[in-house]
C-alpha cells in the first residue's frame, strides 16, 4: 500500500507548486477508460474495502489520554477499528477509504487535543513490491489499429490473458487500459501479446504509485537544489517530489511500473557525475530517531528545571548560613525582599516556560472531556504557585508575611520531569527487540552485474534497500545475507540463530534457500534474491512483533477503566482532605504547635491537599500491562517464538489442553519405508515400480517416502533415502516409472490412478473397503502387527486385487517425550490427534506418555476435536505445522504453528514457533505465565502504591505518627512510581527459556 501524499506538500515532477495545486495531469484517475466499465462492481468493491494506517500521536501521558484518542477516532464515521498504543505513541486505524480520508483521521486526533502525523507504511518495500491479490491499471499505446474490428481483436486478446481482469481499447486515441494482477502477468507480457497480434505497443504508465525517502549528500546551495529538481522533473515515472534542504531528505512519489528506486538513484548519481550521493532512509531508523528526540527533549526540560531549582534550594537551605549573601536576600527592594523577587522570577520561568507542556496537555484533556496525570500536576503546582504569589501580595498590603512555597512548585515540576525522562529511557528499552531485529539487516549488498550472455561485467556495492527480485548478490564470509534468496553458486554454513533461534549453523549448497539478516560463516555464496522489502522473513517477523506490541491484552481493560475515573476521584479526595484539615483547624481540633512557622490553618490544609494531588499516579496503572507485553514479545522473538499480541499471551498462560498433530509435529516428518511384503506372485521390483508410479504425483510425506525407497531399491542411490525432495520426484518421472492417468488424491484415505488401463489404489483400509476390495485375514494380521509397532500400514491394490503392504515409520522427535512429560509437570494435559489408524496412534501415544488420543480424524475434523475440549470452558492450544492444521489452529484458543509452518498455518496461528523443536511449546507457555505474573505484580504495586501513598499524603498518620509528606516529596514519589513499574517489566528481559534438562523440574505455581 503506497502511503498517502495528502499529509505532505509535494511538488509534481516538471511543475511549479502553483501548477501542482491547479492541475495533476499525471494522475490517471481523470482520464481512465475503465471508469465507465462495470461501475457497479467498482462501487461494490469500494464499499467493502478497508484501509489500515498508523498515526503518530504526541502528547499522550497516561492511559486516560490513549482512551481519549481511541474514543475520538471511533467517533469518526467510517472508522472500523482503532487501537492506540501509549508506549509507541501510535494509533493503528482501520477505516473505509470511501467514507473517510487520512486527513480526517489526523484531524480527529488533533481535535482531541493531540498532535498527529500519518506515518508511511513501515513495511513498504523500497522496490515497490505489490501486495498479493492487488491489481494495477496500466495504460498502453497501441498503433496499427484501423477499425472497430481491430479494437475488438485487441480487446479479445487482452481479456484472454491470465491475470487480466478488464481491458478497454480506444481507437481514436490509440490507447488501451488494462486492469491486471502484476503477480500473475507483467506489463512486458501484455505488450508482447499485443505485438504478437500484429500491432505495435508500448507501456505508458500505471495508476500505481510508491514512495521512497532518500538522504542526499552534495546539496549545499539553492542552485544545487534546483539542479536536483531539474533532474527529477525530467525522469519518466517520477510523479511528485519534495526536497527538504534542512534535513537533506528527498521524498519521491513514483510509478513503480515505469521506474524503480535503484534506477532513480543511479540516474541522479550518474546525471550529476557523482556530485549527488543518495541513500535510502530506513523507515524504522527514522522512527527510532523520533523516539530518541522525545527523550532528548525531556532531558533538556529536566536539566533546565534543575538548573533553575538549585538556586531556590540554596536560598532556602545554604544561604541562611552565609551571613553576607543572606543579608543581600533580606534587603528590601520595593514592596518585597530581594530573595522573594528572585524566587518569584525563577519559579515563574519553571512554572510557565518549562512547565508549559503540563498546561497544554491538561488543557487538551479537559477540552476533550477527560482527565490525566498532567491535570494533577498542573493543579498541584498552580495551587502552590498561586498561594505563594497571594501570600506575597497580602504581606505587602497588610504587613503580615506568611511563608511562601515557591520551591514546592519548582521541585514538583523538576521531579516530575525527571520521572518522565527516566520513563522515556525505560520505555525505549522495552522496544529494543524491534531495534535489534532491524539492525540484523545489512546496510549494503554486493550486486553482481552480468551481460545477456551471463558474463560478469562488474561487482558494485548498493544500498540493501535497493535490492530487487532476481538480483544476483555476492555474500562474503563473515557478512550478513542481504535478502531472502536461493544459492546459485558456492556452499557455506550459515548461522540462522538470530532469526530462527536455532544455534547450530546450517549447511547451504546449490538451490538451498537463505534468509536475509543471517550470517554467512565461511565460504563465498552467490545468491539470487527472491523476496525483498516487506516480503522477507525478517520484515514479516518485525511486522508480527510490532503488531503484537500495538495490541492490548484484555487485562488492560481494567487499567483503562480505573484511569477514566482516577483523576476525578483524586481531585475529590484532595478537596475532602483540604476541607477536613481546614475545618479541624477552625474548630481547634488540633494543637497550634502543628502549624508551620508564621503559618495558618489554611496553609496547613492546603499543603496536605496539594500532596494528595501530586502523589497519586495513574501512569503506573497504565504502564503495567503494555510495558510487560512489549518486553515479552521482544524476548519471545529473540528465542524464536513470535507472539501475535497481548491477548494471545493472556490466553496461553491459562492453557489446560495442548493438542498435538502427530505427523511432522510430534514426529520428524521424515517417513521411511521399513517393510515391504507382496501377497501375490508379482515381483518385488515391479510392485515397487507400480506403487512409486502412483505416488509420483502425490505431495504427501508417505508418498515421497515410498518414492525414495523405490528409487533406492532400483538404483542403490544412497542419497535418495535421506534427501528426497520434489525435484527427486520430477527426476524419477524420466524413464523407469509407468505413465499414470486420472490421478486423484483422496484426503484421509490415499491415492488412486490408472496404469495401463488398470486401477491402482494406495492407501488405508478405508480406501480399499470403499472400493469393494476384500482384505484377507493374513493381510489384516500383518497390518495389525505393523500398527502395534507404531508403523503405518499402506495397502496396495492393483486391478482390484490386494497386491501387497508397505510398512512406513516416522521417527519421533528426540525431545518429544520429555516435552510431554514437562507439560504434565506444568499441569497441562497433552492430547494427540492424527488421521492415522487407532493402533498406530495408540502405539505412538504410549511411547510418548500421552493418555488422550484421537485417531482417524479427517483434516476438517481436527477443529471439531478442539471444540469438544472447549465445551467446558477450558483453554485449548493446538500445535500444528501444515495447511491441513489451519482450521484447528484457528478454532483453538491458542494456535501454535511450529517450524514456521506454511503461510496459511502462520496466518491462522497466535504463536509462530520458528524452529521445528517442541521445546518451544514449553517456552511459549512458560513465557506467557512469567509475563502475566509480572503484570499482576505490576498491578499490585501500582494499586498498593496509590492505596498507601494517598492516605499518607492526606495526613491520616500525622496525628499519631507525625508523618507529613511535603508536596515536593510527594511529587518525587509519584515520578518514581511509574519508573519502577517500567523497570519491573524490564526484568523480563532476563528471561531464559527452560532447558531440556530443567523442563521436568517445572511445577504448577
Amino acid at each position: 500500500m503506497a502511503p498517502s501524499v495528502r499529509d505532505i506538500q509535494l511538488t509534481p515532477a516538471g511543475k511549479t507548486s502553483l501548477a501542482a495545486a491547479a492541475d495533476d495531469s499525471g494522475d490517471l484517475e481523470d482520464v481512465r477508460l475503465l471508469d465507465s466499465y462495470d461501475k457497479d462492481d467498482v462501487e461494490a468493491a469500494a464499499t467493502t474495502s478497508t484501509k489500515r494506517i498508523q498515526v503518530r500521536v504526541t502528547g499522550m501521558t497516561c492511559a486516560a489520554c490513549s482512551n481519549s484518542v481511541e474514543s475520538a477516532l471511533m467517533s469518526v464515521d467510517g472508522v472500523v477499528s482503532a487501537s492506540v498504543a501509549l508506549l509507541q505513541n501510535r494509533a493503528d486505524v482501520v477505516f473505509n477509504p470511501s467514507l473517510v480520508k487520512d486527513e480526517d483521521i489526523k484531524n480527529a486526533v488533533e481535535d482531541a487535543g493531540f498532535e498527529a502525523e500519518v506515518l508511511p507504511e513501515p513495511q513498504q518495500s523500497a522496490t515497490g513490491t505489490k501486495p498479493s491479490g492487488a491489481t494495477l491499471v496500466g495504460q498502453f499505446t497501441i498503433t496499427g489499429m484501423t477499425c472497430a474490428a481491430c479494437v475488438n481483436s485487441v480487446e479479445g486478446i487482452l481479456k484472454d490473458l491470465g491475470g487480466v481482469k478488464k481491458a478497454v481499447v480506444a481507437l481514436a486515441t490509440s490507447l488501451g487500459e488494462v486492469e491486471y494482477d502484476p503477480n500473475v502477468i507483467s506489463k512486458d507480457e501484455i505488450v508482447r501479446a499485443i505485438e504478437d497480434a500484429g500491432f505495435e505497443a508500448s507501456f505508458v504508465q500505471s495508476n500505481e504509485q510508491d514512495k521512497v525517502v532518500l538522504g542526499v549528500v552534495g546539496v549545499y546551495s539553492l542552485g544545487d537544489a534546483q539542479v536536483l529538481e531539474g533532474m527529477l522533473s525530467g525522469m519518466k515515472g517520477v510523479r511528485q517530489f519534495r526536497f527538504n534542504i534542512v534535513s537533506n531528505e528527498l521524498d519521491v512519489v513514483f510509478d513503480p511500473e515505469v521506474i524503480r528506486p535503484r534506477s532513480l538513484v543511479d540516474g541522479i548519481q550518474l546525471g550529476s557525475k557523482g556530485k549527488f550521493r543518495l541513500n535510502v532512509r530506513n523507515p524504522y531508523a527514522r522512527m527510532a530517531s523520533t523516539d530518541g528526540a522525545e527523550s532528548s527533549a525531556m532531558f533538556r526540560l529536566f536539566t533546565s528545571s534543575l538548573f533553575l531549582s538549585v538556586p531556590l534550594f540554596f536560598m532556602g537551605v545554604v544561604c541562611p548560613h552565609i551571613p553576607f549573601i543572606y543579608s543581600l536576600l533580606l534587603r528590601r527592594c520595593g514592596p518585597f525582599l530581594m530573595g522573594d523577587w528572585l524566587k518569584w522570577a525563577l519559579v515563574s520561568v519553571i512554572q510557565f516556560v518549562i512547565g508549559r507542556r503540563f498546561y497544554i496537555a491538561a488543557g487538551r484533556a479537559l477540552r476533550n472531556g477527560s482527565t490525566n496525570m498532567d491535570v494533577l500536576v498542573a493543579l498541584g503546582t498552580t495551587a502552590s504557585y498561586v498561594y505563594s504569589v497571594c501570600a506575597l501580595l497580602y504581606g505587602a498590603v497588610t504587613g503580615f508575611w506568611s511563608p511562601t512555597y515557591f520551591e514546592t512548585s519548582a521541585m514538583l515540576i523538576t521531579f516530575v520531569l525527571l520521572g518522565k525522562y527516566l520513563e522515556c529511557l525505560a520505555k525505549g528499552k522495552t522496544s529494543d527487540a524491534i531495534k535489534k531485529l532491524v539492525e540484523l539487516a545489512p546496510a549494503t549488498a554486493l550486486l553482481i552485474v552480468k551481460d545477456k550472455g551471463g558474463k560478469l561485467i562488474e561487482e558494485r556495492e548498493i544500498d540493501s534497500l535497493l535490492i530487487e527480485p532476481g538480483d544476483t548478490l555476492k555474500v562474503l564470509p563473515g557478512t550478513k545475507i542481504p535478502a531472502d534468496g536461493i544459492v546459485k553458486w558456492g556452499s557455506s554454513y550459515v548461522n540462522e540463530s538470530m532469526v530462527t533461534g536455532e544455534s547450530v549453523p546450517v549447511l547451504k549448497e546449490l538451490n538451498a534457500s537463505v534468509i536475509g539478516g543471517t550470517i554467512n560463516s565461511h565460504g563465498v555464496l552467490h545468491i539470487q534474491a527472491t523476496k525483498v522489502g516487506s516480503d522477507t522473513v525478517l520484515s514479516q517477523i518485525i511486522s508480527l512483533v510490532e503488531t503484537a506490541q500495538m495490541s492490548k491484552a484484555p487485562i488492560q481493560k481494567f487499567a483503562d477503566y480505573v484511569a477514566s475515573i482516577f483523576v476525578p476521584t483524586v481531585v475529590a479526595l484532595s478537596l475532602l482532605t483540604f476541607l477536613c484539615w481546614y475545618t479541624a483547624g477552625a474548630l481547634e481540633a488540633y494543637p497550634k504547635e502543628w502549624l508551620p512557622e508564621n503559618g495558618n490553618h489554611f496553609v496547613f490544609a492546603l499543603m496536605f491537599s496539594i500532596s494528595v494531588v501530586v502523589i497519586a499516579c495513574p501512569c503506573a496503572l497504565g504502564l503495567a500491562t503494555p510495558t510487560a507485553v512489549m518486553v515479552a514479545t521482544g524476548v519471545g522473538a529473540n528465542n524464536g517464538v513470535l507472539i501475535k499480541g497481548g491477548d494471545a499471551l493472556e490466553r496461553a498462560q491459562m492453557v489446560k489442553y495442548v493438542i498435538f498433530d502427530k505427523t511432522g509435529t510430534l514426529t520428524q516428518g521424515k517417513a521411511t519405508v521399513t517393510t515391504v511384503k507382496v501377497f501375490t506372485g508379482m515381483e518385488r521390483g515391479e510392485f515397487l515400480t507400480l506403487v512409486a508410479s502412483a505416488e509420483a504425483s502425490s505431495e504427501h510425506p508417505l508418498g515421497k517416502a515410498i518414492l525414495q525407497y523405490a528409487r533406492h531399491f532400483h538404483f542403490f542411490d544412497e542419497s535418495s533415502t535421506t534427501n528426497g525432495t520434489l525435484n527427486d520426484a520430477k527426476e524419477l518421472s524420466s524413464g523407469w516409472l509407468h505413465d499414470v492417468s486420472d490421478f486423484s488424491a483422496l484426503p484421509g484415505r490415499g491415492v488412486q490412478c490408472f496404469i495401463d488401463g488398470k486401477r491402482i489404489l494406495v492407501g488405508n483400509r478405508k480406501l480399499l473397503s470403499e472400493n469393494g476390495i476384500d482384505i484377507s485375514t493374513e493381510v489384516e494380521n500383518f497390518v495389525v502387527e505393523l500398527e502395534e509397532s507404531a508403523k503405518t500400514g499402506i495397502l496396495v491394490a492393483y486391478d482390484d486385487v490386494l497386491t501387497g503392504v508397505l510398512g512406513v515409520a516416522d521417527p519421533l522427535k528426540r525431545e518429544a517425550s520429555v516435552v510431554i512429560d514437562g507439560l504434565h509437570k506444568m499441569g497441562v494435559i497433552p492430547v494427540m490427534v492424527t488421521g492415522d489408524n487407532w493402533r498406530t496412534a495408540r502405539a505412538v501415544a504410549k511411547e510418548l506418555g500421552i493418555q488422550d488420543v484421537r485417531a482417524e480424524v479427517m483434516p476438517a475434523g481436527k477443529a471439531d476435536v478442539v471444540r469438544s475440549f472447549q465445551k467446558d470452558g477450558s483453554v485449548v492450544a493446538m500445535v500444528g505445522d501444515g495447511i491441513n492444521d489451519s482450521p484447528a489452529l484457528a478454532a483453538a484458543d491458542v494456535g501454535m504453528a511450529i517450524g514456521a509452518g506454511t503461510d496459511i498455518a502462520i496466518e491462522a496461528a497466535d504463536y509462530v514457533l520458528m524452529r521445528y523443536n517442541l521445546e518451544d511449546v514449553i517456552t511459549a507457555i512458560d513465557l506467557s505465565r512469567k509475563t502475566f505474573s509480572r503484570i499482576r505484580l505490576n498491578y499490585v504495586f501500582a494499586m498498593a502504591y496509590n492505596v498507601i501513598a494517598i492516605p499518607v499524603a492526606a495526613g491520616v498518620f500525622f496525628p499519631s505518627l507525625g508523618i507529613q509528606l511535603p508536596p515536593w516529596v510527594a511529587g518525587a514519589c509519584m515520578a518514581l512510581s511509574s519508573v519502577s513499574v517500567v523497570c519491573s517489566s524490564l526484568l523480563l528481559r532476563r528471561y531464559r527459556k527452560p532447558r531440556l534438562t530443567a523442563i521436568l523440574e517445572i511445577v504448577v505455581e
